[in-house]
């Protein structure tokens, strides 16, 4: 029993515990909770936080910080409609090249992202924070401020078509995330990224390319910012520069809470995953209860805290920076 209940064993299962904590605690309180109708209310709104989040995850395994997924998911979000629209605007034609006309948009601004980082040696998080307010400025410059319509109910099927009560845009990200962790845990760059977060200087003597792994990284990420841009449309039906709003904070409270580690080298997708699900079934849990949204904002931000505090290892920190 003892053996059980070791620090390493109590850090990994905490956030599935907190998870199921959280979801018996609120079918105690409102027994309409816990329904197939109200989780699949979480799942669409968790499913275009849950894309951005895994993207973050893989920059965060490697100590790195990426604050550039607002900008980028409006970019890749009004460029797909535009494409989208330009092809037709119907995934029975030739609009499904806007999907990875998206991508591929994403994977070019998460590049640049990264090279701006690596070249220019500007810290991550300001590097991507800058790119970020490139990516509004030019979803903005190409809307000129207007809202684009994606109103083809083959690509809004994604929301409205049901299987087993979910709409079919939660299974997308669950084929999304069995992508991201075969990343993570079945190929060599997803290996590296582990490797640059746990030990930088060590990667080098190891002869690991660690710009390249970096600019790699970023290009990952940013395809899952468009996947996740895609979603948010599809979710709506609607593209602006506004899509990518509140994704910063939702998608990096996530991956905290979920359990991956602030400076790298532990955790991966499957914890962003619980974390992802934490915060949507907090923000979900407190509708249902008839709370406030600032109760809502404060909770998660005492659950950020807790869950750093948590997970940090004081003895290899000579401070806190």
């Amino acid at each position: 029993m003892d053996s059980l209940l070791t620090k390493d064993n109590i850090q990994k299962w905490a956030p599935v515990l907190v998870l199921l904590a959280l979801v018996l605690f609120f079918s105690v309180v409102n027994p309409n909770f816990l329904s197939v109708r109200n989780f699949a209310r979480i799942a669409i709104s968790s499913t275009p936080a849950l894309m951005v989040a895994v993207g973050v995850t893989f920059v965060i395994l490697m100590g790195s910080i990426d604050l550039s997924m607002e900008g980028s998911v409006a970019v890749c979000a009004v460029l797909f409609a535009t494409l989208f629209g330009a092809l037709g605007g119907s995934l029975a034609g030739w609009g499904w090249l806007a999907i990875p006309g998206a991508m591929a948009v994403g994977a070019i601004f998460g590049a640049v992202t990264g090279l701006v980082h690596v070249r220019l040696k500007i810290p991550s998080f300001m590097a991507s924070l800058s790119m970020g307010f490139v990516g509004i400025g030019l979803s903005l410059l190409i809307t000129g401020g207007d809202r684009i319509l994606v109103e083809d109910p083959l690509f809004r099927s994604l929301l409205t078509y049901r299987l087993g009560g979910f709409p079919l845009m939660a299974y997308v990200a669950l084929a999304a995330v069995i992508a991201g962790w075969f990343i993570q845990t079945q190929t060599t760059i997803g290996r590296n990224f582990y490797a640059v977060g746990g030990g930088e200087d060590l990667a080098h003597a190891s002869g690991l390319n660690v710009s390249r792994v970096r600019v790699i990284c970023f290009m990952i990420a940013g395809v899952f910012y468009a996947l996740g841009a895609i979603l948010a449309v599809a979710q709506i039906g609607i593209a602006e520069t506004v899509t990518g709003r509140n994704f910063m904070f939702v998608s990096i409270t996530s991956v905290v809470v979920g359990g991956t580690a602030l400076w790298g080298g532990a955790g991966g997708v499957w914890n962003t995953l619980v974390g992802v699900l934490i915060v949507n079934v907090i923000g979900n849990g407190m509708v249902v209860v008839g709370l406030p949204s600032y109760v809502q904002d404060g909770v998660l931000g005492l659950l950020v805290i807790t869950a750093v505090y948590l997970s940090t290892d004081r003895r290899s920190l000579a401070f806190v920076k």
